[in-house]
């Protein structure tokens, strides 16, 4: 099968065509692609999506070119799968979203004035409901991780004026629900722990932190990865120092790890 050469000179236009293209031969052609469905395919784009924030939060920017052009192809490839089965095409998925973006959009396209960010999102909300959104939170997904899905939560009801009017009163909830969650250990001492209220308070001291990052404008997702990163770092510095010594980590004391610990902090 003749291979599907670029054109002499690329624009956004004949680079998707090119894309669209390779998809129908390969669909065609390769006994993998044949086979997929939306279903096989949807574990293997959430994968992809974790590579593409991954990227983003390195910054690494080559990186980020290929894995959009994987969340691309897996895109295209959803549609073609729907326009053989006599759903929709591609075209219709464009379109759709351009109508989308024009009409939630009014004060561009339409005459509505707005005078900062804050209304764009708050008019965007409205113009969901009147389109037939049964709830405002009906736009967060159900499969969302927790920490995310609290975030989009908190920050769908502000649209609508359902939020605190300054961060000095969120932090006062933050310290009511520490209070509320270590009151529950305090009480160990005459009566055993009630697990599922501690978790309950638990739950409720974490979602004010998020609503207080979110005032903050830090995004929790975000901080939270860059935690984690952060911690494998140092982590793996202290696995290879141990193996430079002949150390095994099972025998080491949590001082000796310690000190390198804080040599990675240094680093």
């Amino acid at each position: 099968m003749a291979h599907i050469a670029p054109p002499a000179q690329y624009t956004p236009g004949t680079a998707f065509e090119r894309l669209l293209t390779i998809l129908d031969t390969l669909r065609i052609a390769c006994p993998w692609d044949r086979k997929q469905t939306m279903d096989s395919l949807r574990h293997l784009t959430i994968e992809e999506m974790y590579e593409l924030t991954d990227a983003i939060l390195e910054k690494d920017y080559p990186e980020i070119q290929k894995e959009l052009g994987d969340v691309m192809m897996h895109l295209v490839f959803y549609a073609k799968i729907a326009d053989e089965q006599k759903l929709f095409n591609t075209v219709d998925v464009l379109n759709a979203v351009c109508e989308k973006l024009i009409s939630r959009h009014p004060h561009i396209y339409g005459d509505i004035t707005v005078n900062n960010e804050e209304e764009v999102k708050n008019n965007w909300e409205a113009i969901k409901l009147k389109e037939g959104n049964k709830s405002v939170l009906s736009g967060v997904p159900k499969g969302l991780p927790a920490l995310v899905k609290a975030y989009r939560m908190q920050d769908k009801v502000r649209g609508v004026g359902f939020d605190w009017e300054d961060k000095s009163q969120v932090w006062l909830k933050v310290e009511e629900e520490l209070a509320e969650f270590k009151n529950e250990f305090d009480l160990a001492d005459t009566q055993p722990v009630d697990m599922d209220k501690a978790e309950g308070e638990f739950g409720d001291l974490l979602f004010s932190l998020i609503n207080y990052a979110r005032h903050l404008g830090i995004n929790p997702e975000n901080a939270l990865e860059r935690t984690n990163k952060k911690f494998i770092k140092r982590f793996t510095h202290i696995e290879k120092r141990a193996a430079e010594n002949g150390q095994q980590l099972n025998e080491m004391t949590l001082a000796e790890m310690d000190s390198y610990w804080n040599e990675a902090k240094k680093l």
